[in-house]
């Protein structure tokens, strides 16, 4: 089984980069360096994608279309939105919702993406089940949080904004792609699953959190992937 690993900058990536066994080797496609190679024990391709939904779907639809991988984890940082999520907690993504998505002037709820059988796309339950098992394991159960993860273009660092996205949508955590991600997978029947370090609060410290804590995150997601990794689940068919 191969799996793909994204995440979107550089900080989110590199701890993982690092325990690639040595022969891994590098398929460059536009801007793109996609590592194939052993992580863990397992046949991975992991790939930094860039901020943003469109170079997220991109990336993800070069995954499944091009490397053909079975699964897909997303890893990275989010800012959270519900008050008792606290910096370095964990958010699985149970869903993924387009918060910016905006056809409200047809009738259609802010969210809602016309013609489609979905606008909440819903995580693996296998791959989403591993992961809180692991994340209890590493973390403890009070440090680790399941629910609707939102995805906008837009870093938000605004306490309005939170209140809005929490009370519109649900949202446990705020981030650029993940949605993103989820839409590709779920058009072209791939198991994924969305996996946030929280990074700052969402709000109006937001901008000076996140440049000292993105890094703690990062660690944080790097040690839920490894620990995901090393479960028995990829030994079977998903």
């Amino acid at each position: 089984m191969r799996i793909g690993i994204m995440g979107a900058m550089h900080e989110e990536i590199i701890e993982l980069k690092r325990d690639l066994e040595e022969d891994y080797h590098i398929e460059k496609i536009g801007d793109l360096e996609f590592m194939i190679g052993k992580l863990y024990g397992r046949e991975v391709v992991l790939v930094e994608g860039g901020i943003g939904k469109v170079n997220a779907a991109l990336c993800a639809t070069l995954l499944n279309q091009h490397f053909q991988v079975d699964a897909l984890l997303f890893t990275g940082v989010a800012g959270a939105l519900h008050p008792e999520i606290e910096i370095a907690d964990i958010v699985l993504g149970t869903e993924l919702v387009e918060h910016d998505f905006d056809v409200t002037a047809f009738g259609y709820p802010l969210g809602k993406i016309p013609r489609m059988d979905v606008h909440a796309f819903p995580a693996d339950p296998r791959i989403l089940k591993v992961a809180e098992k692991v994340g209890n394991q590493i973390f403890g159960e009070s440090h680790i949080f399941q629910g609707r993860i939102l995805s906008g273009d837009q870093f938000v660092a605004d306490l309005e904004k939170i209140q809005f996205l929490r009370e519109t949508f649900d949202g446990y955590c705020t981030e650029m792609e993940g949605a993103a991600v989820a839409h590709v997978c779920h058009i072209l029947g791939t198991p994924f699953l969305i996996i946030r370090s929280i990074s700052d609060k969402a709000n109006h410290e937001a901008q000076m959190d996140y440049p000292e804590f993105v890094k703690i995150a990062a660690k944080n997601s790097k040690k839920m992937i490894e620990g995901i990794l090393q479960e028995s689940i990829w030994e079977e068919t998903l």
